[in-house]
């Protein structure tokens, strides 16, 4: 389990000043982020160390991650949106 400051500090990473970014990982965070298994909490914290423009190919599929944790990841948070959507 996180520590609160920790998870706290990831919420605000998700402010990204992107609307596309903000509007797929601020959600992620709020609605989904306590589902995800300790490994995976690490490795969304670890995708929210990437840079802006990496982040966007990724999600719009313009690009694919070369990391297999942070793919993995990207395909996760897209899924549910789709579900969501």
């Amino acid at each position: 389990m996180l520590e609160a400051k920790r998870v706290a500090r990831m919420r605000w990473a998700c402010r990204r000043g992107m609307l596309e970014l903000d509007v797929l990982l601020l959600p992620f965070m709020d609605e989904a982020f306590e589902d995800l298994t300790d490994e995976q909490k690490i490795t969304f914290e670890r995708l929210l160390t990437s840079d802006d423009p990496d982040l966007f190919a990724w999600f719009m599929g313009h690009q694919k991650c070369d990391d297999p944790e942070l793919a993995e990841m990207v395909s996760i948070i897209v899924n549910r949106v789709k579900v969501q959507g």
